[in-house]
């Protein structure tokens, strides 16, 4: 977990630091060439990132609030070559949803779109609702 930890915390810095370039690069219309090497620094430790989450919570990491959270991003990113002119407020709405994401409180972050209820890291992805959980165990 130490270790998973670590490569956690470089990866996030790493897209931090390499979309904030890419971010104040638009916003002071710095050349998109002289920006490719952020933007793929970007790419690259955002995958690592989603990939280091589902191997550690699994596949319904995409179902979590987190997880949903990077799922709304990703068109919103995809959007900007083809909304060139409107670059900067889609990149701005996307830090705005970061944000909001990385910080709200851990029943949105870690509540399951799929099961309706709060899955616990480790905890497996379940067929049944909680509901029908609580029906078997009455």
């Amino acid at each position: 977990m130490v270790h998973k930890r670590g490569v956690s915390l470089l990866l996030r810095t790493m897209h931090l630091v390499s979309f904030g370039i890419l971010l104040g690069g638009h916003t002071f219309a710095i050349d998109a060439d002289r920006l490719l090497p952020a933007l793929y620094l970007t790419i690259a430790s955002g995958v690592g990132l989603m990939a280091l989450e589902i191997s550690t919570v699994g596949p319904h990491w995409l179902f979590m609030g987190k997880g949903a959270a990077v799922l709304v991003k990703l068109p919103i990113l995809l959007a900007v070559p083809y909304a060139w002119d409107y670059r900067l407020p889609l990149l701005l709405l996307v830090v705005a949803i970061a944000s909001v994401s990385s910080h709200m409180p851990g029943r949105y972050r870690h509540y399951s779109i799929l099961q309706g209820r709060i899955v616990q890291i480790g905890e497996g992805l379940s067929i049944a609702s909680s509901r029908e959980d609580a029906r078997h165990t009455a």
